[in-house]
């Protein structure tokens, strides 16, 4: 940060102005000219919480995303697949048995078995040719997908949200104040919430897990130089499949996040795919970090994009990887 701030004082001048106009515009009362250009406070803040969830849960499937793509360099683009697949489990699970939390478990034991099987039968066989593991997984994905349209149809399925975790909370955030004084405070869902802190819990856990811990230590040293690894005695591929495995995990695991909150439906894999992609290129491949701040900047881009600009909200995100690419090719926290 302090070299950053020596070499380009400028912009760390503009950016410091630009954080302390956007603190303002969410705690202080907005006058009249703010709300002819930005329109309600309360919608304002709506989209601001909306993009942060949904940067949560794009930080979810984009996390396991980074960590077989950015790590291990291994292609895998049935990701999406699997977090749809993840996502209609725990649809069943929850509604099957009434347990929401039982969901999460068994979408995440069974999409992690089916990552172990396409690490044994397809990347394996097929280490360093990222041309084979993207045409391999693309037929893979397409079989996936038309084999959940199948059994689940074209409808839409939402998860329950349990009793517990139904209604909203007030915030802290002001979005009006009355002729009397009194001051109205944002009402947001509970469960948002909930799974926002789960999802900084779980990236919190998976950095100190990469940086403070030996298993971490040699997944970092697998990936830089694979041979000197194993000729240290440690056995390479067991790793690499367990953290396949886990990226696997965590894609189901998110859909079902991503079924609580928003809705399943055919179509939504390749939605996150995508979405998966364009963060860990605006993040930095293979960072945990870059992860978190890559997903939670297109968040807050569809968000805002959708409220202020719909017509162009889907180009925004894009813009954003565009502008990346261009500057900072290696992303925004990764390495050169």
């Amino acid at each position: 940060m302090r070299q950053f701030i020596e070499r380009r004082p400028i912009w760390s001048l503009v950016i410091l102005v630009a954080v302390i106009l956007f603190i303002w515009l969410i705690v202080a009362p907005w006058p009249e000219g703010i709300k002819n250009v930005l329109g309600r406070k309360k919608v304002f803040l709506s989209a601001l919480l909306n993009g942060i969830t949904l940067g949560g849960l794009y930080f979810l499937v984009a996390s396991g995303f980074t960590l077989i793509f950015g790590l291990m360099r291994n292609v895998n683009l049935a990701h999406g697949s699997l977090y749809l697949l993840g996502g209609y489990i725990g649809y069943e699970i929850a509604t099957s048995t009434g347990y929401w939390l039982l969901s999460f478990l068994v979408a995440f034991v069974i999409t992690a078995l089916i990552g172990v099987v396409l690490q044994l039968v397809v990347f394996r066989r097929m280490e360093g040719q990222d041309l084979r593991q993207t045409l391999v997984t693309i037929g893979i994905s397409i079989v996936i997908a038309d084999l959940m349209l199948w059994f689940w149809g074209g409808d839409f399925y939402q998860i329950q949200t349990p009793d517990w975790l139904f209604g909203a909370v007030q915030t802290p955030f002001v979005t009006a104040v009355r002729s009397s004084g009194e001051a109205v405070y944002l009402k947001y869902p509970l469960v948002r919430l909930v799974i926002l802190l789960a999802s900084v819990i779980i990236g919190i856990l998976m950095w100190l897990a990469l940086n403070r811990t030996r298993i971490g230590m040699m997944i970092r040293a697998g990936v830089d130089d694979r041979d000197m690894l194993a000729a240290s005695g440690v056995r390479v591929q067991r790793i690499f499949l367990l953290v396949f495995a886990f990226g696997a995990g965590l894609a189901g695991l998110a859909g079902v996040v991503g079924g609580t909150f928003q809705s399943l439906a055919p179509g939504e894999d390749i939605r996150f795919l995508l979405a998966s992609l364009v963060v860990v290129i605006v993040g930095g491949m293979g960072s945990i970090p870059g992860a978190a701040l890559g997903a939670l900047l297109i968040g807050l881009a569809e968000q805002f994009g959708s409220v202020y600009m719909p017509t162009y909200a889907v180009v925004l995100t894009f813009l954003i990887m565009v502008l990346v690419l261009a500057f900072r090719p290696q992303g925004l926290l990764g390495r050169s």
